[in-house]
């Protein structure tokens, strides 16, 4: 008879869901979520020129990538920032797909960059 193993469940960042490569669960969930927008950031054009904005595949996986950094620790953000990261979490779901229209991606990407912009404040 083989022994059986029970384990408990446990409640803290390593046990929390992976949504992405690297780094480590414990991480700062500050750090993590601040620098995924930032990597996004880099392709996407400057605020307020969000119609100018092409979705090409880079851009919507950097975004994908922002979604699942964020799903990962934004539990783990400030209380402060409860609203945002549920804001930036929906704006995300549809940027991170290339089947949304043109009009709804570039209206998803301005209340992407509003959460997004409170949440960098809100961590620093």
């Amino acid at each position: 008879m083989l022994p059986v193993l029970l384990l408990g469940c446990q409640d803290d960042a390593s046990s929390a869901p992976r949504y992405s490569t690297g780094g480590d669960p414990t991480d700062s969930p500050c750090a993590r979520v601040v620098s995924a927008i930032g990597y996004a950031g880099l392709l996407l054009e400057p605020k307020g020129q969000e119609d100018r904005q092409r979705f090409e595949d880079a851009v919507i996986g950097r975004l994908a990538e922002a979604r699942g950094i964020t799903l990962q620790f934004g539990a783990r953000l400030p209380a402060s920032l409860k609203g945002d990261v549920a804001a930036l979490e929906a704006a995300t779901a549809g940027l991170a797909r290339n089947d949304v229209p043109r009009e709804r991606q570039v209206a998803l990407l301005r209340e992407y960059r509003a959460a997004a912009d409170r949440i960098v404040a809100g961590c620093r």
